[in-house]
């Protein structure tokens, strides 16, 4: 029975670990898909994009690969909103940071400190 008994226990181990490591993924996609126009923004700062570059430059970093439609649809909304301009280099569309979105990219880097105790206040409250 004692052989049993850790093989149930092994098991039982695997799955929270399992859980835990799902449950981590499952916050790392949440808060990547909620900070994803700061994260094209920064970026951009960085170089123009293409939108397939976001695409790739998230899942490098990240490995996640958010979907076609939702990074095309926030880099046409950041462009509505005046925060990037696209251009057309050959038959690809290449995004790049404007003034104004260059100033929103120092406001989010000036309240990083105050998102990071925000997230930590949020967490230290479910975990406690």
């Amino acid at each position: 029975m004692y052989r049993h008994e850790c093989i149930l226990a092994k098991s039982m181990l695997e799955v929270i670990h399992a859980e835990r490591k799902n449950l981590l993924r499952q916050l790392q996609k949440r808060t990547v898909k909620n900070f994803m126009d700061i994260l094209v923004l920064s970026e951009l700062r960085k170089a123009p994009m293409s939108g397939y570059d976001v695409i790739s430059s998230v899942y490098d970093k990240f490995s996640i690969l958010p979907s076609s439609g939702s990074v095309y649809s926030l880099l046409y909304a950041l462009e509505r909103e005046g925060l990037i301009k696209g251009g057309w280099n050959g038959r690809k569309r290449i995004y790049a940071l404007t003034p104004k979105g260059e100033d929103v990219v120092d406001t989010a880097q000036m309240v990083y400190m105050k998102i990071e105790g925000l997230m930590t206040n949020i967490f230290s409250d479910v975990f406690a």
